[in-house]
């Protein structure tokens, strides 16, 4: 038995990082997974090799005719939507005097207004049965703040705020709503937000109290743990899986 048997869960940017790794947990704790990214390619091979149990479909999370066209087909195949993972995300550096507004936008579309979609867009089949869980991603980067990334750090503080709303008023209705923080994670975002160059976490992961960067399958766990009923009384709640980078303050830099 595994601890998703029988859901059905949606999560978003899933086609590599952490969302793939999440999309492989949950199949393999027995939920039947929709995969949704733009990168229909990826996606689609990714599906491929999990197998049964996991459906990719294109989802624009800045779109509100993609959120419903896969909430509605969801519901149409599968039966139902149990679990919600908010897990698509960009990253940005520019210094605050030197960020475009464009640029600005563009992170806040996709990280913050992408997340609110998708729980408004969830709200409603979750309700239908009775019950439901929402895990929205942030980052350590909304538990602190971080130079040049004023952007992103806006949307996960935003993520953080909005998670608490959503619980509040879902929560009397069946539907938990909570938030992850993951730290220094191998991932490609931060490849991705440097044009492709490899960047060398090691002098920063050394300064953690674990002493490494973390991976996408231990945030995984956490997601998955919170998508489970044996998370049934938590809601609300701000999980930091970040290696101890909070547990500190800048004197000890």
């Amino acid at each position: 038995m595994g601890e998703l048997d029988g859901k059905v869960a949606i999560i978003t940017g899933a086609a590599r990082g952490q969302g793939a790794a999440a999309a492989r947990l949950f199949v393999k704790n027995g939920a039947r997974v929709v995969i949704g990214d733009v990168l229909d390619e990826v996606g689609e091979a990714l599906a491929a090799e999990i197998g049964e149990g996991a459906y990719y479909r294109h989802l624009d999370v800045t779109s509100e005719d993609d959120w419903a066209a896969v909430v509605a087909e969801a519901v149409e195949l599968l039966g139902k939507v149990d679990v919600l993972v908010n897990n698509a995300g960009v990253l940005h550096f520019s210094a605050l005097e030197d960020t475009p507004l464009a640029d600005y936008l563009r992170v806040i579309n996709i990280n913050q207004v992408g997340t609110f979609l998708g729980m408004r867009a969830v709200t409603k089949p979750m309700l239908a049965n009775g019950a439901g869980s929402i895990v929205n991603i942030s980052s350590v980067e909304g538990l602190a703040g971080m130079p040049y990334l004023v952007a992103y750090t806006a949307t996960k503080f935003a993520i953080r705020g909005m998670t608490k709303v959503a619980a509040l008023e879902l929560g009397p209705r069946g539907i938990r709503v909570n938030s992850v923080h993951p730290g220094m994670i191998n991932t490609d975002m931060v490849r991705d937000a440097m044009g492709g160059h490899e960047v060398d976490m090691t002098p920063a992961a050394k300064r953690l109290a674990l002493r490494r960067a973390g991976e996408s399958s231990e945030i995984a766990e956490v997601v998955s743990f919170l998508a489970s009923d044996r998370a049934s009384y938590v809601t609300g709640a701000e999980i930091a899986a970040d290696g101890g980078s909070t547990a500190t303050h800048a004197l000890l830099q």
